[in-house]
């Protein structure tokens, strides 16, 4: 078993943490030790981990959507732009 020391823990976190403990009926380390081991072990937490692209793409589309409505309007092209190029 290794061992973590964790420094620089704010007092609200650690309060937090002990009163989350107590509701629990163990003790501070073990119950930072099981958040802990779910929040590494669990992918529906970490968005690059999960299998499905549409839960990726809604992580993403509710960090964007806090800025505003997505939708952009496309300003017209005018006769001074160039013709996109052609491949053919």
């Amino acid at each position: 078993m290794a061992t973590l020391t964790i420094r620089n823990l704010d007092d609200e976190t650690k309060r937090s943490l002990r009163l989350r403990a107590a509701r629990h009926g163990v003790s501070m380390e073990q119950e930072a030790r099981l958040l802990l081991a779910k929040a590494v072990r669990s992918p529906e937490h970490d968005p690059m981990e999960r299998a499905d692209g549409a839960a990726w793409y809604r992580s993403i589309r509710d960090l964007v959507d806090t800025y505003g409505p997505g939708d952009l309007e496309i300003p017209p092209r005018n006769r001074m732009m160039r013709d996109p190029p052609g491949f053919d």
